[in-house]
């Protein structure tokens, strides 16, 4: 059975490798084998790799937080899907191989007409936004919220959710040429990024109230989201993808009342509410309202030529099945 190995912290180009694994065994009680079909390379796989993330395998080690699979054979006392069913494992099974068996008390059918590369990226961004627009404040239809980094798989996600709740979106990026994209998609306010970004954000939605921003960059980016922010927002940070550390104006922390929290996926008191909210996205991709657009797909024979094309940007799959 093909399977992707890290075999050290590091680079993940040079320490991830192509090897053999011996079959897994049948599935026991509570459990079933699954055919995983398309796992993507997401940030949070190439900070394992690179021995930055919460979770640190005992090497070398399968990884891959997130993918989709088949139902190949259950074990007894299974009910809640049967052979041939498409499911969503749990994050963090390690999903860069072609079987595993993995418990099945918390899986559920997928629409099986729906676009594998899509479903294979419902655990954790369609997830996170969810729960980012749901967590932290009560929003009624009609509230704005502030994103950066909207062209982001979280962002796109940010979008549908927000629609479907009929909240409204200012959505931050870096290039012009995504502006009609994102609008498309249902974002309200798309605007490039800028040195009067701030007062073009106000303007477009004639200075209304503000409460919650959706920063995943850090750095300058932060500063720039608590000073759209209006008195007694709270600003919801949830990644670094700048590098740099949270920058803020004290002026707009400490006048405007702002508040600052923190969001990973990974925190246990989310666990419960995952298969609910990975149901409620795959009917989002079944109706077209949800897509992040593919930049490539790769054969684990060529994992690393993947990883370059994923650390240079564009969302890369691995095509694990090969059908």
């Amino acid at each position: 059975m093909l399977a992707i190995h890290l075999n050290a912290y590091g680079d993940p180009a040079e320490n991830l490798e192509l090897v053999n694994l011996p079959e897994p065994s049948a599935p026991g009680p509570g459990e079933v084998l699954i055919g995983v079909e398309f796992s993507p390379i997401n940030p949070a796989d190439l900070l394992l790799a690179m021995g930055y993330y919460a979770l640190r395998p005992t090497l070398p080690s399968v990884i891959g937080n997130e993918g989709v699979g088949i139902v190949l054979a259950v074990g007894d006392g299974v009910t809640n899907v049967k052979i041939g069913d498409r499911v969503v494992p749990p994050l963090s099974s390690f999903l860069w191989r072609e079987r595993l068996v993995i418990p099945a008390k918390s899986l559920a059918a997928l629409p099986q007409h729906a676009d594998l590369k899509q479903l294979a990226m419902l655990a954790v961004n369609p997830v996170t936004a969810a729960l980012l627009l749901s967590e932290f404040r009560t929003l009624k239809p009609g509230d704005w919220i502030v994103q950066s980094a909207a062209n982001s798989g979280v962002g796109r996600s940010v979008i549908a959710y927000a629609q479907e709740r009929g909240l409204k979106t200012v959505n931050i990026v870096r290039r012009e040429e995504l502006v009609a994209e994102l609008k498309a998609a249902g974002g309200d306010v798309v605007l490039v990024d800028g040195p009067d970004i701030v007062e073009r954000a106000k303007a477009s939605i004639d200075n209304a109230e503000i409460a919650l921003a959706l920063d995943c960059l850090s750095g300058p980016a932060t500063a720039m989201l608590g000073a759209i922010l209006s008195h007694g927002g709270m600003l919801v940070s949830y990644g670094a993808m700048s590098g740099a550390p949270i920058a803020l104006n004290p002026g707009d922390l400490i006048y405007k009342a702002l508040t600052i929290r923190s969001f990973f996926l990974g925190h246990e008191q989310y666990a419960a509410k995952f298969p609910a909210l990975i149901q409620q996205s795959a009917n989002l991709v079944t109706a077209g309202k949800l897509h992040v657009p593919v930049a490539a797909t790769y054969p684990l024979t060529a994992i690393k030529d993947a990883i370059v094309h994923a650390k240079r940007g564009g969302k890369v799959l691995l095509d694990i099945s090969g059908d």
